[in-house]
């Protein structure tokens, strides 16, 4: 039975990137593969020139995820006045210049970037082969001690607790969702959340159970399986190729709601 580790993504600000439409950078509901392979190969120390060992990384990638709390949908207008002679560097490591005539510096350089404010998301995943290094127990041990600082999807949306929560044995992402959300609720070691996430919600959570959105893979080791009731299946293009620098592919995914549980012991605010 493999084992998934379980991250919780906790953040005054978190944004898992979806596709950017001129000026507008919008935000997904749950993180994508691409998403995920970032942060870990920025725990691991990686580079972006490590595009094969990004890819990888990626495509050994299983994960699913819930929003243990939504949040709420916020967006952030940018605006800059940049003139021909700001310079600034690039990922590539160098310096680059501006070009243009005058007129091209009259307005400012304006764009639109969405976030989710105080979203707690869950993640599961393990790798396939389990062998194959970098192995789970390595990116846990790169998730606690990371070589550079984390983020949740942009640079200002650092998380305000540690990553890891601990691991899950399971068939399947499912049932490892499952089995992720039951642990939140009970309180377990670092599964255990904030007081403040513990607040009654509207809806009775934490003295009563609550039904949670998560999305996680239609192919869950057999033939690729149906959406079941009040559950719908997606084609997901978050992928990326990271030798060339672009997004493409597309995987399968189901989305539906799962139950989490009323806490079972500890305080209850």
């Amino acid at each position: 039975m493999p084992e998934h580790l379980v991250l919780l993504l906790d953040a005054p600000l978190c944004a898992f990137g979806g596709d950017i439409i001129d000026a507008y950078g919008v935000v997904r509901d749950f993180p994508g593969r691409s998403t995920v392979t970032g942060l870990l190969a920025n725990a691991l120390g990686y580079d972006r020139a490590d595009g094969a060992l990004l890819d990888r990384l990626q495509a050994r990638l299983v994960l699913g995820s819930a929003r243990v709390a939504e949040g709420r949908r916020v967006r952030d207008f940018q605006t800059a006045r940049l003139g021909a002679g700001d310079r600034g560097w690039t990922t590539r490591g160098r310096v680059e210049g501006r070009s243009g005539g005058a007129a091209t510096y009259d307005s400012p350089h304006i764009r639109y970037r969405d976030a989710d404010a105080d979203a707690l998301v869950l993640v599961v995943f393990h790798l396939d082969p389990p062998e194959e290094r970098p192995t789970l127990a390595e990116i846990e041990g790169a998730l606690d001690r990371p070589e550079r600082p984390l983020f949740i999807g942009r640079k200002p949306c650092l998380p305000s607790r540690p990553l890891v929560a601990g691991r899950i044995a399971s068939n399947d992402i499912r049932t490892a969702l499952d089995l992720a959300l039951a642990a939140c609720a009970a309180g377990t070691e670092r599964f255990r959340l904030h007081p403040s996430r513990l607040r009654q919600t509207p809806d009775g959570w934490p003295r009563s159970e609550r039904r949670v959105r998560a999305q996680w893979p239609a192919d869950l080791g057999q033939a690729d399986r149906a959406p079941g009731e009040r559950e719908r299946r997606l084609d997901m293009c978050d992928e990326r190729d990271w030798v060339v620098g672009v997004h493409g592919g597309s995987r399968g995914v189901i989305e539906g709601r799962l139950c989490l549980p009323a806490r079972t012991h500890g305080e209850t605010p």
